[in-house]
């Protein structure tokens, strides 16, 4: 199972379309009206339990089967939702996979009214140099040590505001513990996920623009990715 796609018409998978390797064609089961999960055959021998272990043992394999499961789940991107599953949804029949997605539908429904006609896009500011600080000029025990943590915490403010001006132009926005490992392997000290509606996409990649100039003069470097399907936004 690739995804969930909502549309008010049936979408025509691609025939070219293809996911990891070895599976069949994708195509579409109905759901309901307007909701159908997107497929493909498995074979058993590649894709039973032990098999995919294997795999999964595998970070080049692993790599190569997320990047086509995730172009399948892409091409659905002009429906009106998409909601991605999991790599390796896996079901023993489309009458058991169609049974897992209906019993949920309710659920379902609620995610697409969430996410119709809206991408994430994230965002990821890390230290693009170190450096010593500014100096703080001669004064008071007291006053030196208030300008002190007044130079320390600047940046940080600086980046909260930029967190609460992007969440403005989203209709909903996650952040994550700052620190973990951005893909440069740097320390992300912003990390973020934003849920904006298509109409304002250029509108936020313009503002995280200007935003990005306004924090290097802290040594940050701001990058921003996407559209990407809803992966943050499919669980309140």
């Amino acid at each position: 199972m690739y995804c969930v796609v909502a549309a008010t018409r049936r979408p025509h998978p691609s025939p070219a379309l293809h996911g990891p390797p070895g599976l069949g064609a994708v195509r579409l089961l109905d759901v309901a009206p307007g909701l159908y999960l997107a497929v493909a055959d498995a074979p058993l021998d590649r894709y039973d339990e032990a098999a995919i272990g294997q795999v999964l043992s595998d970070l080049e394999r692993v790599s190569r089967a997320a990047l086509a499961h995730e172009a399948v789940v892409e091409s659905f991107a002009a429906a009106s939702a998409v909601l991605p599953m999991k790599l390796f949804t896996i079901f023993a029949s489309d009458a058991r996979a169609l049974a897992h997605v209906r019993a949920r539908c309710r659920h379902i429904r609620a995610i697409v009214r969430r996410v119709t006609q809206r991408q994430e896009w994230a965002v990821r500011v890390v230290r693009e140099r170190t450096g010593a600080p500014a100096p703080v000029e001669a004064c008071s025990g007291v006053d030196y040590l208030a300008r002190k943590k007044a130079a320390r915490d600047a940046p940080y403010q600086a980046l909260d505001a930029l967190y609460h001006r992007l969440a403005a132009q989203a209709t909903r926005a996650r952040r994550w513990p700052s620190g973990r490992k951005a893909p440069s392997s740097a320390r992300a000290l912003l990390d973020a996920a934003f849920l904006v509606p298509r109409t304002h996409a250029a509108s936020f990649q313009a503002l995280a623009s200007r935003q990005a100039r306004s924090i290097a003069r802290y040594g940050y470097r701001l990058g921003v990715s996407g559209p990407w399907p809803p992966y943050s936004f499919m669980r309140d």
